[in-house]
């Protein structure tokens, strides 16, 4: 399914940037207007704007960029300088209004044949934004979402193997976050929680180092609130899954715990973290890891 590019969530964000952007640039032209000033052709301006972006002038450039997107809607270097406007504040690292700039882009002029380059870089713009895993994740999944588009709509593209690359890294950094809070609420003993944030692992980051890992959790959760059978029955999914993971150990220890209760074992300790080999946060600890 192709991601839309616009989403309603993000509307308020961009009605504010562009209400900044045509302040910013009422400020820049108001005090050098005036009836006198002669008229540049388009071709001429888009040439001077050019060589100051090339010159990493970009207040300058991005100054020229937006007259001509101004003036020169429908000119042949519309959907040029609104890439280069884009461009400019990526360079200048304001990445969320040049992803606003490369969005528009890509609404304006879907068949520009800088569309895709401005799907990617507009995904770029927000994998940049991305911060580490303990925090919050929004512009990594935004991240997510844009280079998703950008695999989907140009798939044979030179960048769509880079885009496939980092759609994996960043959903392994979601991943972390997510098995993260799992233990968390799992050391904590809340298990509901816990299992929403497993299940959350196994579902959406299947393929990433996490999912294992949050299987085995799932486990853990499950013997703790007695649900044995239903303990069973994920470790077997981990067993199918996984037939090789250098986890098989602790999920063998699993298994016993889950005999030893299923036989009436009252000597089978039932706090959270105690359902541990001795040797499970060593493994866990070299499997993380290598993880990141």
């Amino acid at each position: 399914m192709i991601i839309s590019i616009s989403r309603h969530s993000s509307k308020p964000i961009a009605s504010a940037i562009t209400a900044f952007l045509l302040l910013e640039f009422t400020l820049l032209t108001g005090c050098s207007s005036s009836d006198s000033t002669p008229f540049v052709p388009v071709e001429e301006r888009f040439r001077e704007a050019k060589a100051m972006f090339d010159d990493e002038d970009y207040l300058a450039a991005i100054n020229e960029f937006t007259v001509i997107t101004l003036q020169h809607q429908g000119s042949a270097y519309s959907d040029s300088a609104q890439f280069f406007l884009a461009e400019c504040r990526f360079q200048r690292g304001e990445y969320l209004v040049a992803a606003t700039e490369y969005g528009y882009l890509r609404r304006s002029f879907p068949s520009s044949p800088l569309s895709a380059e401005a799907q990617y870089k507009l995904a770029m713009s927000y994998y940049n934004l991305s911060p580490k895993p303990m925090l919050d994740q929004q512009y990594t999944k935004k991240a997510v979402d844009e280079f998703q588009s950008f695999v989907e709509y140009y798939p044979t593209h030179a960048y769509a193997a880079d885009a496939a690359a980092k759609i994996m890294e960043l959903n392994t950094r979601l991943a972390k976050k997510a098995y993260e809070t799992a233990r968390l609420y799992q050391v904590m003993e809340y298990f509901k929680s816990s299992l929403f944030y497993f299940d959350d692992v196994i579902e959406k980051y299947h393929d990433t180092q996490y999912a294992p890992l949050a299987h085995l959790g799932k486990v853990e959760v499950l013997i703790l609130r007695k649900k044995f059978d239903e303990a069973q029955m994920a470790l077997q999914k981990f067993y199918d899954l996984f037939p090789n993971s250098v986890l098989k150990s602790e999920a063998d220890y699993l298994q016993k715990q889950i005999n030893k209760r299923l036989q009436g074992d009252s000597n089978v300790s039932g706090k959270a973290g105690e359902l541990l080999s001795p040797s499970r946060g060593q493994d866990l600890t070299q499997h993380q890891r290598e993880s990141r």
